[in-house]
């Protein structure tokens, strides 16, 4: 059929090439005689054929034409011919792709496409429809695994309101977890084993079952290790057996006689702690995800069961915290006035710790003060020690042996006096000379006293003294005129009202009264009548300025008459008042009355470091008896805070709790792996760092708007909200809230279950 319409189609062509030679040799034959200029007929016609020769070549036209006309044809048809095949099997091609797309389009995957050598949009589909294959195939697996993680979510949050709303009854809570959970995995039989203690062995006491919809009143033991319910404990695993025989379940489960097709035995186990066992049979194959989810519920249980011993224990504390306060109460009285005892010893301590640090830094003030080791080297110096001895800084000192700072001429006395200090004897006062850093000499009046501990034995050596090198040199020098004085002389001082301020030996022994006995006299007392009206003119005088010396007559304690030939002068103080009247008749040593006067003073300071010490050693014994019963009255306490907060953290779901400052106080492994932060970085923090408020607070479901301090939206309920992790993913979760408030402290919990749970 191609080669004949090819062949008509050469076959006009060729017709039309001869018309068209025709025509052309005609316009030439034409053209020709119109240039001849004569008449058009058929003899010029053939006279021109003969004159011009090349005229016969033109006859060839038509034949040229219609030769050219039929290849041309020819070739033309051929080549539409072929055009027209491409086109007709470009159109099938397209046909069937347009087929095998639609057919893909209705979702039939499994059609075949038969597809010739390269030919490549073949290949395309044939990858296209394995791509939408493998995507279908993964979508329903999606789906399926969506079905399944819901359906595990949907169970855990049943299975925890359950073991929330049974957590103070065990029996009424296994009878619930098992009648349910028989009921959701679609099994036939399920029993409940509760791991308990009698005689020092671990036996497991079947608290419930559950069996074809009815439930059952259990009466069975198992010994620890025992059958299956034994070596499931014992191993710490779930035990699943696909395909049991006739009697197998018979001799190993607790179940009885039933023979089921599969059996789940799953351990009741947290922190890797045995707390029962839960043993299903079902005629169907159980596939993992049910398998995870009743380990899942299996663990809930153990936290739950966990708790309630934990509360048990905490009961039976409580019980005995009770009785003790019953035994103890005959006592609270005694106590109590000892208590208020302390309570004032405390008090007086106090003061006297206060007075002690004022004291310490008035002596460092206003005292030389160093302390030394029982070996007699330095082991503390203030700033006036160094000032006075010159030295500029500590390090020149410290751990220097005293005897650095003794004259050699004093060190055998010296060495006397320490090895006493030493070995706990009494303490010495007095003027002592030290050598400084250039060899001079620095008179102190010192005080060394031996430190001890609580055992009475000598720790240290502490030193405190006053700068008198100036008024030692004085001293040293009215000495001398002193004691020539009073050993020709007899000298006395009084008040400016008479009173006897100080007479010397030399008075003494002619007056014949004793010192304490001439402190209650006035100068008036030794006076006769007659005498004392006109001294006391002369009194007057004196205290005025007006110097007196002449000639009066005393007498003594026998009544024996004296007169003393003497000198009487006023002394003024600083603000030019009368301070004394000084008598100047014989010897009088008034070095004497300042050494015992200085002695009195430093008697006065050692006494109060004493009692200051004495009571600091009973305040610390008072003090650690109170702690150690107050230690023995809480330790029960903090143990069973301990208890609850290492469970709290241990639980399956995400437990954190703030304070009444929103401050986050407790942040378990759950939470951590809920947000993805470490409790190192949250723990102590605002709440609002774990929970911003910005634009996600605009949202009605989010935990931050409702978990804070005296909010009262959620607490009590399970509601569906939403956080945002650590790497800003929306987590849709299940929350409860639980507040607690003792006085003024005040706890917010959030238990928090993810809602997408990871199957595998």
């Amino acid at each position: 059929m191609k080669k004949k319409a090819q062949a008509n189609a050469a076959y006009s062509y060729a017709f039309v090439g001869f018309l068209i030679g025709v025509g052309l040799l005609s316009i030439i034959v034409f053209l020709d005689m119109v240039f001849q200029r004569e008449p058009i007929s058929f003899d010029l016609i053939v006279e021109t054929f003969r004159e011009s020769p090349s005229m016969w070549v033109n006859l060839a036209l038509p034949v040229l034409f219609g030769f050219f006309g039929y290849y041309t044809g020819n070739e033309l048809q051929s080549r539409i011919t072929d055009l027209n095949d491409g086109i007709n099997s470009e159109q099938a091609k397209s046909r069937k792709v347009f087929d095998f797309v639609e057919k893909i389009r209705q979702g039939q995957t499994d059609f075949q496409y038969e597809f010739q050598e390269g030919d490549e949009i073949g290949k395309s589909l044939i990858n296209l429809r394995n791509e939408l294959k493998r995507s279908q195939e993964e979508e329903d697996a999606r789906k399926n695994e969506d079905k399944q993680r819901h359906w595990i979510t949907e169970g855990l949050a049943r299975f925890g309101d359950i073991l929330r709303e049974n957590i103070g009854d065990i029996d009424k809570l296994s009878n619930e977890v098992v009648m349910n959970l028989v009921k959701y995995v679609n099994a036939q039989q399920a029993c409940f084993f509760l791991l308990q203690e009698r005689d020092g062995q671990k036996i497991f006491n079947m608290t419930a079952s559950y069996a074809y919809g009815r439930k059952k009143y259990p009466n069975k033991e198992i010994q620890w290790g025992e059958g299956l319910v034994g070596a499931c404990a014992q191993e710490k695993k779930t035990i699943f057996i696909k395909e049991t025989k006739e009697d197998y379940v018979k001799i190993t489960s607790g179940l009885g006689k039933a023979n089921p097709r599969s059996l789940v035995i799953v351990p009741l186990k947290v922190n890797d702690e045995i707390y029962g066992v839960v043993e299903i049979a079902s005629f169907v194959k159980y596939q993992p995800f049910e398998i995870e989810f009743i380990e899942r519920v299996a663990e809930s249980i153990a936290s739950t069961i966990s708790n309630v011993n934990i509360n048990m224990r905490t009961a039976q504390l409580l019980k005995e915290s009770q009785e003790q306060a019953e035994i103890m109460a005959h006592q609270e009285e005694e106590m109590r006035k000892n208590m208020d005892a302390l309570k004032q010893t405390q008090i007086k301590a106090a003061e006297q710790s206060e007075q002690f640090v004022s004291f310490t830094n008035s002596v460092n003030h206003t005292m030389i003060r160093a302390e030394y080791s029982v070996d007699g080297f330095l082991q503390y110096a203030n700033t006036k020690f160094l000032t006075k001895l010159g030295y500029t800084n500590v390090s020149e000192i410290e751990g220097k042996h005293i005897s650095m700072f003794i004259s050699d001429k004093d060190r055998a006395w010296f060495n006397e006096l320490w090895q006493n200090l030493a070995s706990g004897g009494k303490h010495f006062e007095g003027d002592m000379k030290h050598v400084t850093k250039s060899g001079t000499d620095l008179w102190t009046m010192a005080t060394y006293v031996s430190v001890r501990d609580i055992m009475r034995k000598p720790v240290k050596i502490l030193f405190l003294g006053i700068d008198i090198t100036e008024s030692k040199k004085e001293s040293l020098d009215y000495k001398g005129q002193i004691d020539a004085l009073n050993r020709s002389t007899m000298k006395a001082e009084y008040g400016p009202d008479g009173r006897v301020l100080e007479m010397n030996h030399k008075l003494i022994d002619i007056l014949q009264f004793t010192p304490d006995e001439l402190v209650k006299r006035t100068i008036f007392n030794f006076l006769t009548a007659t005498d004392l009206e006109d001294f006391k003119v002369i009194w007057r005088n004196i205290i005025n300025g007006v110097p007196f010396e002449g000639r009066h007559k005393w007498f003594t304690k026998t009544g024996e008459e004296r007169w003393f030939q003497g000198t009487y002068t006023v002394v003024h103080d600083m603000y030019g008042e009368p301070a004394k009247i000084v008598f100047i008749g014989n010897d009088v040593t008034e070095q004497i009355r300042i050494e015992e006067k200085a002695r009195e003073q430093t008697e006065i300071l050692r006494e109060q470091e004493q009692k200051l010490s004495q009571s600091k050693v009973e305040l610390s014994k008072k003090l650690k008896e109170a702690r150690e019963e107050m230690k023995l009255q809480f330790r029960e306490v903090s143990i069973v805070k301990i208890l609850s907060d290492k469970t709290l953290e241990g639980m399956l779901d995400a437990v954190v709790t703030i304070n009444q400052d929103n401050r986050i106080t407790l942040f378990n492994r759950a939470a951590e792996e809920l947000w993805g932060i470490q409790h190192e970085e949250v723990l102590n923090k605002e709440i609002s760092e774990l929970l911003p408020t910005d634009n996600i607070a605009k949202e009605d479901n989010y935990l931050g708007n409702f978990f804070k301090s005296g909010d009262k939206t959620l607490i009590g309920k399970r509601t569906e909200v939403f956080i945002v992790d650590k790497f800003d993913n929306h987590i849709n979760v299940l929350v409860t809230l639980a507040e607690a408030a003792i006085g003024e402290r005040y706890t917010l919990t959030a238990f928090i279950q993810k809602i997408e749970v990871e199957l595998f």
